[in-house]
């Protein structure tokens, strides 16, 4: 053991499932040199009003990064790379990642103008890469994404097994299942920590197969007597291999709609992940083949209104449409916060009358994460001294935690974005706290998540804007009448009164009323209208809406 001082630090991912970022840190000081592991992005909500995208704040690592290393990427999903098209120019450190994850990446920075051209070490699954003080071992692991990785990183002080998103998949249709041996035999040489996934811990045994969901999907298929339509994320490749397995059994065609997906396959056949099956069909064939002939593959599991499967459930699409008898599938999860996009779209599917099969109704769809039996399994193999449980919200890493002392890990943490976790020399303590939080991303634009950017929008839209405009001249008094304009409100009040016509009397009021000597400061007569005007709107609204106001000297 080396006295170095070896730490992790999280600025996405714990505390939340999503966004995740990790570094690692070994020396002292300025001269401490880290590693990136996963620059990921996590989607907005309903709180943030005309935000897609959130990112971490990376600024503390920004400030030291003369000496980050390498940005390592265990997968390619958005939650683990999303970001680093965004974030790579204010860091600039050599990045490694396997084939899969370089090509998605090559063909996002083809269609986003002005991406940057980012250098790229191309890293084979079960490969050991020397990163400045860092050893990195790409681990494979069974995920729903070609090319996982758990990453063994070997540094002086010990080794920490960074697991990444993994389960347990002996048959994963696609790619290589978990490396059990490997695991064990780092293990078995002494491993000091693990920062382990948390986001099936609260679920017992152990997740199903990839192949059990494709024989569940070719009996679906073979049963159908219409049109089959199967929705799920374009980047699980092997379950759109499952899907077109099962199409072919059925003697059926398999047409792709959404440009995600097709981006996907792409990369998918280039690389031999659908070896053996006959080419996808575009959009434009559906019409010309036969209802009971064809299995549409199609974006928009997760409710997303610009996706294929949005634009035919409203009706909207150009070459593809449902009809009674057609069979809708599910082959996915609704990822929390997409519930009610979701369910739009299945009433819509329900007014066509078409059949409508989620994971409610059979084994349609599974996890890429492991559950508690596997996790148990993990431990078993791994051994670590330290635990730290990574990937989930609050109430994932506190079970996590009492879930490790259970398997006899003798030091373990429970540690949040922004922690300093120290994991040697010594017992492993949180020694600091570093800057760490959200950046949405807002247009082309990236804003800070606290400026109030967004909570003005979350007031707009509960209670509308009211924008008056006043010009007076140099002594207080009106040169013209007031210019008003609401939007957001109720036209009328409860007794008929056009609102409207209320601010106006409220303006009226403040300049009528207000002392000559007031009405000579433009900022006394803003305050004044803007009070004036939100408190006769609540008074007959029960809401106070947004006041902008503009005092113009003539």
């Amino acid at each position: 053991m080396s006295d170095q001082e070896l730490v992790f630090v999280a600025l996405g991912g714990l505390g939340e499932i999503g966004m995740n970022a990790g570094l690692y840190g070994l020396g002292s000081g300025k001269d401490r040199k880290w590693l990136m592991v996963d620059v990921g992005i996590s989607f907005a909500g309903v709180d943030a009003p005309g935000i897609d995208l959130i990112l971490p704040d990376i600024r503390f690592i920004e400030e030291n990064r003369r000496n980050l290393a390498g940005i390592v990427i265990t997968h390619a999903h958005e939650d683990h790379f999303g970001a680093l098209a965004e974030l790579w120019p204010r860091l600039r450190a050599p990045v490694y990642m396997t084939r899969f994850a370089a090509d998605l990446l090559a063909t996002r920075r083809l269609r986003e103008p002005g991406a940057p051209k980012i250098p790229i070490t191309v890293v084979e699954q079960g490969a050991n890469v020397d990163i400045g003080p860092f050893n990195v071992e790409f681990v494979p692991v069974a995920h729903s994404i070609p090319e996982s990785c758990a990453l063994a990183i070997t540094t002086p002080p010990g080794v920490v097994v960074h697991t990444g998103d993994w389960k347990i998949d002996p048959t994963p249709v696609v790619g290589r299942p978990t490396d059990e041996a490997r695991l064990a035999a780092l293990g078995d040489a002494g491993v000091l920590a693990m920062i382990g996934d948390s986001t099936n811990v609260l679920r017992d045994g152990i997740s199903p197969s990839e192949t059990d969901v494709a024989a569940t999907l070719k009996t679906l298929v073979a049963e159908a007597k219409g049109r089959v339509a199967v929705t799920t994320f374009a980047s699980n490749v092997a379950r759109l291999r499952a899907v077109a397995e099962a199409a072919v059994a059925a003697g059926r065609d398999v047409v792709l709609v959404g440009r995600a997906m097709d981006r996907v396959v792409t990369i998918a056949r280039e690389l031999g992940y659908l070896d053996g099956l006959p080419p996808f069909r575009s959009p434009d064939a559906a019409s010309r083949i036969p209802r009971d002939k064809v299995v549409l593959l199609l974006t928009g599991s997760q409710g997303e209104a610009r996706a294929a499967l949005a634009r035919v459930a409203s009706g909207d699409h150009p070459e593809v449409k449902l009809v009674k008898g057609d069979r809708v599938i599910f082959s996915s999860r609704t990822i929390p916060g997409n519930e009610m996009a979701v369910a739009k779209i299945v009433n819509e599917l329900a007014r066509m009358d078409v059949e409508i099969i989620t994971d409610r109704h059979g084994l349609v769809h599974v996890s890429g994460h492991p559950r508690r039996a596997e996790v148990e399994r993990m431990y078993g193999w791994v051994r670590p001294r330290i635990a730290v449980p990574a990937h989930g919200e609050a109430m994932h890493l506190t079970e996590h935690v009492a879930f490790a002392r259970a398997q006899g890990v003798k030091e373990v943490l429970r540690a949040f974005n922004g922690d300093v976790v120290r994991l040697a020399p010594g017992a492993a303590t949180i020694v600091n706290k570093v800057p760490a939080g959200r950046v949405y991303k807002d247009g082309v634009l990236l804003v800070a998540a606290n400026e109030p950017t967004i909570p003005e929008r979350r007031k707009l839209s509960f209670a509308g804007i009211v924008s008056v405009a006043v010009a007076m001249d140099g002594n207080g008094g009106v040169v013209e009448d007031p210019v008003i304009s609401a939007s957001g409100l109720p036209l009328k009040s409860d007794d008929g009164e056009v609102m409207v016509d209320i601010i106006a009397d409220a303006v009226d009021e403040v300049l009528e009323n207000l002392p000559r000597a007031k009405r000579r400061s433009p900022d006394a007569v803003r305050v004044a209208i803007e009070r004036t005007v939100r408190a006769a709107v609540a008074d007959e609204w029960d809401k106070k809406p947004l006041c902008h106001v503009a005092v113009l000297r003539v």
